[in-house]
């Protein structure tokens, strides 16, 4: 009978998995909602809008002009998607790439026309009115009220704006503005409303108290805010402003608000910027990349399935059925939250499964180590949850800290990036703390309750991983040195220490049009390998313009012969004549900006992290050994790139940012059975046993981990698009290398520190 109350539940779970499951592959109503179909890709994977602007009036702008609009205009696209993109194309034209949408004129309506903002005072100098209220109504001759033809309601100008600035009217431009956002702000009854809050630049600040000392001895006079043709907030001047902030206030909502605060940002830039055109294009890995990309995880699912199941039977199944709760779980959530998907978004997530299959297999291996013990099933089950809690814990959230502050802190590809492992980390913890152990009680309930089921932890022969330590730091040393001298010949022979793609150092965008439209596959299986042979270009990435029979390939900067080559061929194998081919330089899409932001996100987390472990392990040690070997594996990953000449760009940096991740979760957990294991152990004799004991008891777990994330990794490098491939390999190298210092480096490092600390502190 007590078996008989547990199928309901079995029912239950089952019905959830199916329903989760149809909403992933289905969706739920007319839109497909929390289907996969529904998820937002980026360019790599679905291709987007793409605009360009030429600065208007100057045929030669300086570099730091246009580094500074670049900036501004990736963080106002970056309210469309985290995945936008931003660079230079000529010397003076900028374009924009923005994934997931398809009407360019709602963007560039949104949009409006960067750079052309103005403070404009109500009065000229001879008192006459710049601009004024229009009600849009008229009298006629009898006196009765009409509509006045042509008129829209609201503030005119009464002045074209070239007459206002040589008049003086125009008090501040757009370049004096620094910042712009929205705040909240209590109303003379005490109420929050949401205001902008402007703070101007040292000139603007001086300028702005001079128009408002004008304003406010006349009557509390307003100062107009005019953007791209239009007014966007007429305020009354309350106060002379000497400090140089404003507060623009109006009964705003909060979006009304924060459309007023976005406009004024992008009107503060240096340059007045003008449409030159806008296309729809295809994405830039082809549509077959979502197609293998699928196959690839059916791949790796049934690789981590099979694999759990021989080895942890029962739980293994749990561990399985969980899973495929966290895949329906996180397609609907990505689709919800309306993240948008890109190859380092995906990067995110593979670490997240890794994760949940790592907190899986801890306490798995908990629970065999309690039966092994003579302890029952179903007190094991329990026993092995509440002790693998604090080592799930503390690596999921040492991780999580890196991907908040990346989140905070990052732009672009590494916001996403940090947007998907945020959510795939709690979901992975619930899924791993919730559904697993209600599957495994389901499971339990239902009789399946001989430890054979379960299996028994073996003993465990103890390794002498510090005794080898040298060795192991030798073999590292030995490798980073053969990446150095790799380097060093690549850079002595002009070619650079690591081979930069577009992303990082820009190239040359080539516009070909052809007499009829190729699909994806042609293009990159026939067309870039002909470019390649031609140019010597290493990297070509084709991208289409939807609609018509134009392709754009994006190349390493060509040189006038190789150019010629280029059309010379394009001539003879396609019949493109030269008036069809147009090639632009362009610049880098990851700025200095977003570089020097990435790096000093990655410092402060690193500085949490080693707070947390220092809180949470009672000794900084710890987190120092973390770090240690943190660097260790970022190097290694470094001189794998340097040594195979792959191409160092956005992937790049997600592959950096996964390993760092899965690293130090990894680590984490061997620090924590040392924590554990460690009781009075004060010596260096027994500080060595500790960490042996220790380390050869987190080794077969370690090893797990790796495999299944190895073999999620491993499907993408089989099924992928050559993009992807060149993602997944040096992401395989990131999770041997991590998985080997979690092991051999990070703990005999603590060992290191430990023992030599406190023979510094004797002597």
């Amino acid at each position: 009978m007590k078996k008989l109350k547990w199928i309901p539940a079995l029912i239950l779970m089952l019905a959830l998995l199916v329903g989760i499951g149809y909403s992933a592959a289905y969706g739920l109503g007319a839109d497909k909602s929390g289907s996969l179909s529904s998820i937002d890709l980026g360019l790599d994977l679905a291709g987007g809008v793409s605009i360009t602007y030429e600065v208007v009036g100057e045929e030669n702008p300086s570099k730091e002009d246009m580094n500074d609009t670049i900036f501004k205009l990736q963080q106002r696209v970056d309210q469309y998607s985290t995945e936008s993109q931003v660079y230079q194309e000529g010397s003076n034209r900028i374009n924009i790439e923005i994934p997931g949408v398809s009407d360019a004129n709602k963007i560039l309506s949104e949009l409006g026309q960067p750079g052309t903002l103005f403070f404009i005072s109500h009065l000229d100098k001879d008192g006459n009115e710049n601009y004024s209220y229009h009600s849009g109504f008229t009298t006629d001759a009898d006196g009765n009220m009409q509509l006045e033809e042509g008129v829209t309601p609201g503030y005119q100008l009464n002045k074209t704006i070239e007459e206002l600035e040589a008049d003086g009217s125009i008090v501040l431009k757009g370049e004096d503005v620094a910042s712009a956002q929205v705040v909240g702000q209590n109303d003379e009854y005490g109420k929050q409303e949401p205001v902008v809050s402007l703070e101007f630049t040292k000139e603007g600040g001086q300028a702005f108290a001079e128009a408002t000392k004008k304003a406010f001895n006349n009557n509390q006079d307003t100062i107009a805010i005019y953007y791209d043709g239009r007014f966007i907030s007429v305020p009354s001047v309350k106060a002379e402003i000497l400090d140089g902030k404003s507060v623009i206030s109006g009964g705003f909502t909060f979006e009304e608000a924060d459309r007023v605060a976005t406009n004024i940002r992008l009107g503060a830039l240096k340059l007045d910027l003008k449409e030159l055109r806008s296309n729809v294009v295809g994405a830039q890995l082809g549509s077959n990349a979502i197609r293998t990309s699928l196959i690839a995880a059916a791949v790796g699912f049934a690789l981590i399935a099979v694999f759990m199941i021989v080895f942890f039977r029962i739980l293994g199944l749990s561990a399985t059925l969980a899973l495929g709760f966290y895949c329906g779980l996180i397609v609907f959530l990505l689709s919800a939250f309306e993240m948008t998907l890109t190859l380092p978004g995906i990067a995110g997530i593979i670490l997240s499964i890794g994760m949940a299959v790592d907190a899986n297999v801890l306490v798995f291996a908990r629970i065999r180590e309690e039966i092994a013990a003579g302890k029952a099933v179903d007190d094991a089950r329990k026993n092995g949850y509440n002790k693998a809690l604090s080592s799930i814990l503390d690596g999921n959230i040492t991780t999580l800290i890196i991907a908040i502050v990346l989140r905070v802190g990052g732009t672009g590809s590494i916001k996403g990036f940090a947007e998907t492992l945020i959510l795939g980390i709690i979901l992975s913890m619930f899924t791993a703390l919730v559904v697993t152990r209600a599957i495994t009680s389901i499971f339990f309930g239902l009789g399946i309750q001989n430890p054979v089921f379960y299996g028994k932890a073996k003993a465990v022969s103890t390794k002498p991983f510090v005794d080898k330590r040298k060795i192991f730091y030798a073999i590292s040393a030995a490798v980073v040195a053969v990446g150095v001298v790799f380097m060093a010949v690549n850079a002595s022979q002009g070619k650079g220490a690591f081979n930069y793609s577009l992303d990082f150092v820009g190239g040359t965008s080539t516009n070909v049009t052809f007499d009829k439209a190729y699909d994806f596959a042609t293009v990159e299986s026939e067309i870039v390998p002909q470019i390649k042979e031609v140019t010597g270009a290493k990297e070509v990435l084709p991208q289409a313009v939807e609609g018509t029979n134009q392709i754009v390939f994006k190349t390493g900067t060509l040189t006038v012969d190789q150019r010629e080559a280029f059309d010379k061929m394009m001539e003879e194998k396609y019949g493109v004549s030269n008036d069809n081919i147009a090639a632009e330089t362009i610049s880098s899409t990851i700025s200095g900006e977003m570089r020097v932001g990435a790096a000093e996100s990655l410092i402060v987390a690193l500085v949490l992290m080693l707070i947390y472990i220092w809180i949470r392990f009672k000794d900084i040690k710890f987190g120092a050994a973390a770090i240690i070997a943190l660097a260790h594996d970022a190097l290694i990953v470094v001189v794998a790139y340097a040594i195979s000449r792959y191409a160092v760009g956005t992937t790049f940096i997600a592959v950096i940012l996964t390993i760092i991740g899965y690293s130090i979760n990894d680590t984490i957990v061997t620090f924590d059975r040392i924590r554990e294991n460690q009781h009075n152990a004060t010596n260096k004799k027994e500080l060595g046993e500790l960490v042996n004991k220790s380390v050869s008891q987190t080794i077969t777990r370690s090893l797990f981990t790796s495999l299944t994330t190895f073999f999620t990794v491993l499907a993408l490098y089989i099924f992928g698009v050559a993009d992807i491939k060149a993602f997944a390999l040096p992401l395989m190298v990131g999770v041997i290398c991590g998985t080997y210092s979690s092991i051999c480096i990070a703990s005999p490092v603590w060992y290191d520190l430990k023992t030599k600390v406190k023979k510094a502190a004797k002597n």
